[in-house]
């Protein structure tokens, strides 16, 4: 996830694919991001990390220490086998085969999805957000709340103990990863900029959540 830094972080909005240039996002003041699209099309509904700090390094590092950084962020980002994967009786392959490759790549080789395009974002049931890997229940709607930035976002877990974290160096800038804690699947980032009464914004893929309305029975833990 994109740290919402107002102007700052508009040089990050710029998403390349195969070493062109497909689109530049601008943020308004309410955080949400404007795209301009050319070149190549549709855009992916995961991009990678490079696709959005590909021109920012490389104009403020040279384009040569850009490519090292991207060239390492990939390595450290999205491996074959995430190293720290986890598991609850199910290996790697298994999750690979249970769950749909866009959900795979986001639980467990920690891609991101674009802003805005998860259905979750308009949720406004009452119900428990759940782990779309292991169906661990992650959060509820009584802390949800409209961040502006394209992603669901809350304000605290359902519990402190269903929630894993660690530090991620990903975008050069020290961040907090924070993942479910039973199957390991990555969830999104922890910021600092979020409403009373926490001052913390969870913000999440919607593709690794999956959302159980109240009234409706919470799915059996998977694995």
């Amino acid at each position: 996830m994109i740290p919402v830094v107002g102007l700052k972080m508009e040089c990050y909005n710029i998403f390349f694919m195969n070493g062109k240039r497909i689109g530049v996002s601008t943020l308004t003041r309410a955080g949400r991001p404007g795209c301009n699209l050319s070149g190549l099309s549709p855009v992916p509904s995961v991009m990678k990390r490079r696709h959005l700090i590909t021109g920012a390094l490389a104009g403020t590092l040279g384009a040569g220490l850009a490519a090292r950084l991207i060239a390492q962020d990939d390595g450290a980002s999205l491996p074959a086998d995430a190293p720290e994967a986890p598991t609850v009786g199910y290996t790697l392959e298994d999750w690979r085969r249970i769950l749909p490759p866009d959900r795979y790549d986001i639980l467990f080789r920690e891609q991101t999805e674009r802003a805005g395009t998860s259905p979750l974002n308009d949720e406004k049931r009452d119900g428990t957000y759940v782990c779309a890997a292991c169906y661990q229940p992650l959060f509820s709607s009584r802390h949800k709340y409209d961040s502006g930035t394209g992603w669901p976002s809350f304000f605290q877990p359902i519990d402190a103990e269903a929630i894993g974290t660690k530090r991620d160096y990903k975008l050069i800038w020290p961040r907090t990863e924070y993942h479910c804690s039973r199957c390991g699947g990555h969830q999104g980032h922890v910021f600092d900029d979020g409403p009373p009464p926490t001052g913390q914004r969870w913000c999440n893929n919607g593709l690794a959540l999956e959302f159980v309305p109240e009234g409706r029975d919470l799915p059996e833990l998977r694995g």
